[in-house]
């Protein structure tokens, strides 16, 4: 397999816009979680939420007329408008141009979603229910659709390569990395724009998301507490928004260009469950074998990888994960750092792992791991550093990125310095 690193990085999440911008909100210990006032949650039992905070890009916001022609936003789901922003400065950051049609058809694209277009799919359904069908957009479909992110993208830059989505749920966004990069190892393209988008914070998705009481409902008056991965007093996970994409370059192809490179992906490793559609198996075998292909595929041993970026959602199934870690590590676990940044970004669902993945990418470069924030009193002890409260400078030559799915998906992804 050809190597691969990451030559480009774009965020837009509830810490704002812009890799630099959000990074250093995250280091700070600040939270981008906040009571929803998009929409009327009068009638929700969960009132809080990750929202991408609006605004000027020199600022950190988002104003959508900055990234895409006006005439055009009504034509695409916010899910893909986030795509389409985080892709753009992902693109602009790894400066990568293609100069002719040849390149231009080795530079693919591969963005997922969990769900999708849902505020779409909910206004069609009404105008549809009121006898209002006539009045149904022409870009309904194309709006909704969860590969149009890959397309949209692709149309932008005359990518022509592999246009290519992931569906895993929470997954999706190291399930687009990790198969983009192999993609690239097995030749199939020099260069791809990959990662996750979702926007799924409105009324139907908070609704569908309470009615299964998976979101915290507790600490509404006071949101920035919300999230809060390992501690005693967690009642939920909180839904966020966003999207975050890498471009993923074969090595040599970078150097020959002179690229700046972020980091190698190292290791990717993939399990299923087989057990339950939401909740994870005892122990989180499932977990325990995507990290460990992960490190296989890397030809890492546990005690070369110094941080573990969690899927930690703030439920139960964090100790599941610490136990499958702790199990994995062994000896080496006393020595592991590793935290949940959904405690302050709240869960982005099929832009989880993306945004974690530039994350978990930052922690490699600049030799910082991000805190989580609300670890006030642990559920269960551990000799594993949960990074309670504050970052900490530490060296970190491989980091491990984890994001499970609904239905059982599992993935991991390992980065690390690129010599």
């Amino acid at each position: 397999m050809r190597r691969v690193v990451v030559t480009g990085m774009g965020i837009a999440c509830p810490l704002g816009v812009g890799v630099s911008h959000v990074w250093g909100r995250l280091i700070n210990g600040e939270s981008g979680i906040t009571a929803i006032q998009s929409f009327d949650v009068a009638e929700l039992p969960a009132k809080v939420a990750g929202q991408v905070p609006a605004g000027r890009r020199e600022s950190g916001g988002l104003d959508l007329d900055e990234w895409i022609p006006h005439k055009d936003l009504k034509k695409m789901d916010r899910f893909i408008h986030l795509g389409i922003v985080a892709a753009a400065e992902a693109v602009e950051d790894s400066g990568w141009v293609p100069a002719n049609e040849e390149e231009r058809c080795a530079t693919g694209v591969m963005i997922g979603s969990g769900i999708g277009g849902l505020q779409s799919i909910y206004e069609a359904s009404v105008l549809a229910y009121t006898g209002k069908a006539r009045r149904l957009s022409p870009f309904f479909i194309p709006s909704a659709l969860i590969n149009l992110v890959s397309g949209q993208v692709s149309i932008k830059y005359g990518f022509k390569g592999p246009n290519h989505s992931v569906v895993t749920a929470c997954a999706t966004g190291v399930h687009a990395i990790g198969d983009a990069a192999r993609m690239i190892g097995l030749g199939d393209a020099e260069v791809m724009v990959a990662g996750g988008a979702e926007a799924a914070v409105c009324a139907l998705g908070i609704a569908g998301f309470c009615a299964s009481r998976a979101l915290s409902t507790g600490f509404n008056d006071t949101p920035a507490r919300a999230s809060r991965p390992w501690d005693k007093d967690r009642d939920g996970f909180v839904m966020g928004e966003g999207a975050a994409i890498l471009v993923l370059e074969e090595y040599d192809h970078a150097r020959r260009r002179g690229a700046k490179i972020y980091a190698e992906v190292a290791g990717y490793g993939m399990s299923g469950d087989a057990h339950h559609i939401t909740a994870p198996a005892e122990g989180h075998e499932g977990a325990f074998r995507a990290m460990k292909s992960a490190l296989r595929s890397a030809g890492l041993a546990p005690a070369d990888v110094q941080y573990v970026n969690a899927h930690g959602t703030s439920t139960f199934a964090d100790d599941l994960e610490l136990d499958a870690v702790e199990r994995l590590f062994g000896d080496a676990a006393g020595g592991l750092a590793m935290s949940s940044t959904k405690s302050a970004t709240g869960h982005l669902l099929g832009a989880a792992g993306a945004v974690e993945a530039i994350f978990s990418v930052k922690a490699v470069q600049e030799g910082v791991v991000p805190p989580t924030l609300n670890l006030d009193e642990p559920s269960r002890p551990s000799v594993i550093d949960r990074v309670a409260h504050t970052a900490q400078e530490r060296p970190v030559k491989a980091a491990l990125s984890n994001s499970f799915g609904f239905g059982g998906t599992n993935a991991s992804v390992i980065f690390r310095a690129a010599a």
